[in-house]
């Protein structure tokens, strides 16, 4: 592969995941969870063939317990 289609290959793979960003941030929101820190992982992005990293990110106790009440309802509606 040459090198113009490495750099496509990667601004694609970097694209993707930051559409898989804005769509788990939407996803979240749309339950109640924010993560403030939800974003690319900068280090991943880095270098001429990025392999990008979405970086969940710390939460807070109230946060992380939102989020095992909202996979809870999920597990509960997916066993009825």
């Amino acid at each position: 592969m040459e090198a113009m289609e490495r750099r496509r290959v990667a601004a694609e793979r970097v694209r993707t995941a930051e559409d898989a960003v804005e769509r788990l941030r939407a996803g979240f929101a749309g339950v109640g969870v924010k993560l403030p820190s939800l974003r690319l992982d900068p280090v991943s992005c880095a270098g001429d063939e990025p392999t990008p990293l979405i970086d969940l990110g710390r939460c807070n106790i109230d946060t992380a317990l939102r989020l095992c009440e909202v996979l809870a309802e999920k597990e509960s509606d997916h066993d009825g």
